[in-house]
């Protein structure tokens, strides 16, 4: 039975207005979060919007620029030939403190001045807008150009707020107010440690619960495309690079942010030692047995400077080439390549309609790979149109809470729970809205359920006139 990490308790809340399509919406992310609605609503947006800020501030931590505050400190213990300075000594001396809480505020002052000047540049911030969204200003994300736009971040658990930001955007500036609680604890006096703690040991307490780190990964609806051509994008985008009549061409235009963090995973896939968990890995495997029935081959051929992706379908002996595959097998490697030998847990993965060009008993499948997913220690974050993926996910919350009252007898080692699952109604022209968790009906939108009876009624009464035409009340039987 695979080991349950749980899901980390460090809660994240996003709220904008007047962003993209989005007139307003105010989410809590859960261990899996769930975007639903119509399309052009804003889905995809509000999942950019979120890895944008993933990557802003070195991942959504306990507190912000995590690696930043290290490389300060490390380069002040050099600056100092000596060896720490006066202020990182005393910060480490309190760390080590038997039965000492040990709180944001105990960091040498000049770092914590340096972590707020960084929150109110606004152009660390605007820069990953720009760049995620492929914008050469912020001010063309504004729904109405004449409204401010606007977006906030709180990071915080049941007993405190960690720290918060806001953004505003107008026709003539941007403003950023950040704010770090002086009183949040990164070390309790019940954390106990078994040897002296260095600036190592420290920069896990200012990332994440129960993780040494934690990383952002966007899997966008294009993979598909990408995967079939991903070595002629490579070769297209080295001619360019060395093309010395390059700066003479007007065609500027670039990848987002998004589809270039992609294209590189892929390009540099089995060039870096791997990085995810053995149960993630796990995890991979399952999702090509059960469901791709075949297994992702990944070669590295001499002379070329990307990987040659293949698919070997089981009990077959040759393996095909990503534009021999069904749109099954291409839109589903991405996932099995990253959960391989990317993502690990404490990691964020956000998903863009996972069930694309999937049967909807593959589809149930996939929603499966989540809550392993989530069960892992994994954040998912996907965007869906699939009404079998959030029946599947219904199924998997009721599991949860009949196990949550000792009730289960099942030995599966998948499940979610209601509060560890937010779904997120988008519509045209209204606040995006959250759907709570209904025994009966589950995770279900209204408008699936208009949708449904709108076509019922529409076959009723076509079934009525062909029955009045032709006389027969068998025909089709």
């Amino acid at each position: 039975m695979r080991d349950d990490k749980g899901t980390q308790s460090l809660n994240v809340n996003i709220s904008v207005e007047n962003f993209g399509p989005i007139e307003r919406a105010d989410i809590d992310l859960r261990p899996l979060t769930i975007f639903v609605g119509e399309s052009n609503t804003g889905k995809t947006y509000l999942a950019t919007l979120i890895y944008a800020l993933d990557r802003a501030f070195e991942g959504i931590s306990r507190v912000p620029f995590p690696e930043s505050i290290i490389l300060q400190l490390r380069q002040s213990r050099f600056r100092h030939k000596e060896g720490l300075d006066d202020d990182t000594y005393e910060m480490l001396t309190k760390l080590n403190t038997l039965d000492r809480v040990f709180l944001y505020a105990d960091l040498p002052k000049w770092i914590c001045k340096h972590v707020l000047k960084i929150i109110n540049e606004s152009d660390v911030i605007s820069n990953q807008l720009k760049e995620c969204y492929n914008l050469k200003s912020i001010t063309d994300i504004r729904r109405y150009a004449k409204n401010n736009l606007s977006v906030s971040l709180k990071v915080y658990d049941k007993n405190q707020s960690f720290w918060n930001f806001k953004l505003q955007n107008s026709e003539s500036c941007t403003q950023i107010d950040g704010y770090v609680n002086p009183e949040l604890v990164i070390k309790s006096s019940q954390q106990k440690v078994d040897k002296n703690m260095d600036l190592e040991d420290f920069g896990s307490l200012l990332r994440f619960p129960n993780y040494s780190e934690s990383n952002s990964y966007f899997l966008p609806a294009s993979q598909i495309g990408i995967m079939e051509t991903h070595g002629l994008i490579t070769s297209s985008l080295v001619d360019r690079a060395t093309d010395i009549d390059m700066e003479h061409t007007s065609d500027k235009s670039t990848l987002t942010r998004i589809l270039a963090d992609f294209l590189k995973h892929i390009i540099n896939y089995g060039n870096n030692k791997a990085t995810s968990s053995e149960v993630v890995v796990e995890i991979a495997k399952e999702l090509e047995n059960e469901v791709l029935r075949g297994e992702i081959k990944v070669l590295r051929p001499a002379g070329i400077g990307y990987p040659q992706i293949l698919y070997q379908p089981q009990n077959t002996e040759h393996a095909l080439r990503m534009s021999q595959s069904s749109s099954m097998v291409t839109g589903l490697a991405p996932l099995v390549l990253f959960l391989r030998g990317v993502v690990k847990p404490g990691d964020t993965l956000i998903i863009e309609e996972p069930e694309s060009h999937l049967h909807p008993g593959a589809q149930t499948q996939v929603a499966i790979t989540l809550a392993k997913l989530v069960r892992a220690g994994v954040r998912v974050i996907i965007t869906t149109h699939s009404e079998w993926i959030l029946e599947q996910i219904s199924n998997l919350v009721r599991i949860g809470e009949v196990k949550k009252k000792g009730e289960n007898q099942t030995e599966l080692d998948y499940w979610l729970t209601a509060d560890e699952v937010g779904t997120w109604w988008f519509h045209s022209e209204k606040s995006v809205e959250e759907i709570n968790f209904d025994p009966i009906n589950g995770f279900e939108p209204i408008d699936y359920g208009e949708v449904a009876e709108g076509l019922y009624n529409q076959s009723v009464d076509l079934r009525t006139l062909l029955i009045e035409k032709t006389g027969d009340s068998t025909s089709g039987e």
